[in-house]
């Protein structure tokens, strides 16, 4: 274990040192409004280095809320049985959703999802420039609660692995490991999932969370609820999604979330029961399957819906400067 972690510190340290924050403090080329409006918190002249600070703070900080709530509903439902059905589990997560975001959307874009992160580059509402450091942060707030949740739950985790059989490392500790990355099929559901299937269906949970996500932060989009309340339906959209879904991918949708904790699993003595899936499935469902749905679903809004709805308002206030 003592080399896994010294392995991850060396990861990071490259991160941390590959120059990728030096763009952002310099003045961009133009601000772009940030779809929860965190621009106007900083002037355009002067402040850029306290923005960067702010923003990867905010990432990081929301991120670990996020993981930590939504993680925390699985931890207590296998290990205690506190939770009697997926709906409950769903609401724990679209909660932990919606705080994160009023914790944090005024400190940072409020993505704290490395999918939303790509689509808002890809559909022009954040700069290219500012992609690296948002996803640096959102994976190490997801490991930090990881490793929050582990010290917490480390006795109990063994507690219950001692008292059915389970060795840890083994195949038959996914039913613990599952606290901290998904896997698929879900583990004790009766689902029929591929690999195929598995990458589609995260692809389309997080498409229609993104969709849902620029539907209802965009100025153009008159029928969206007041902004105020735009984190408690983009919560019950995560919600939904996690019953639709969850059944057969346990419903990721953030690679971020997926990849933190899962690392924390593997470090701490799961091993390759974190990542059983030996030809790197488990990249391809949790990672590539939310960013290329999140990919689509920018690309149908602003290709598609956001035009349908300018013709319906003569004002829209979601037009941004060219990058």
């Amino acid at each position: 274990m003592r080399q896994q972690c010294e392995f991850l510190f060396q990861v990071v340290s490259v991160l941390l040192n590959l120059g990728w924050f030096e763009p952002l403090r310099a003045t961009p080329k133009g601000d772009s409004p940030y779809f929860w409006g965190a621009d106007t918190m900083a002037a355009r002249t002067g402040g850029n280095e306290m923005r960067f600070k702010r923003e990867f703070i905010g990432e990081t900080v929301g991120t670990f809320v996020l993981t930590l709530f939504g993680c925390g509903a699985v931890a207590v439902a296998v290990l205690f049985g506190a939770h009697q059905g997926l709906m409950q589990i769903a609401l724990a997560w679209g909660l932990g959703v919606a705080l994160a975001i009023y914790l944090t959307r005024h400190l940072s874009c409020a993505h704290l999802n490395p999918a939303v992160s790509v689509a808002m580059v890809i559909g022009r509402r954040m700069e290219t420039r500012k992609l690296p450091s948002y996803l640096l942060a959102q994976f190490l707030g997801a490991l930090a609660a990881g490793f929050v949740l582990y010290l917490l739950f480390a006795p109990s985790i063994a507690a219950f692995e001692g008292a059915n059989g389970i060795v840890r490392g083994s195949a038959e500790s996914v039913k613990t490991a599952m606290i901290f990355g998904e896997f698929y099929p879900n583990p004790g559901n009766t689902a029929v999932v591929t690999l195929p299937l598995a990458i589609a269906a995260e692809a389309v949970g997080t498409f229609l969370l993104v969709l849902m996500i620029f539907a209802l932060t965009e100025g153009c989009n008159i029928g969206r609820p007041d902004h105020a309340l735009a984190p408690v339906f983009i919560g019950l959209t995560v919600t939904s999604i996690i019953c639709l879904i969850a059944p057969l991918t346990q419903a990721g949708l953030n690679p971020a979330r997926d990849l933190g904790p899962r690392t924390v699993a593997w470090l701490m003595g799961w091993g390759a029961a974190a990542f059983p899936d030996q030809v790197g499935g488990f990249l391809f469902v949790y990672v590539l399957g939310p960013v290329l749905g999140g990919v689509f679903a920018s690309l149908f809004f602003v290709h598609v819906l956001e035009p349908a709805m300018k013709q319906r308002s003569s004002q829209c206030e979601c037009q941004i400067d060219t990058l």
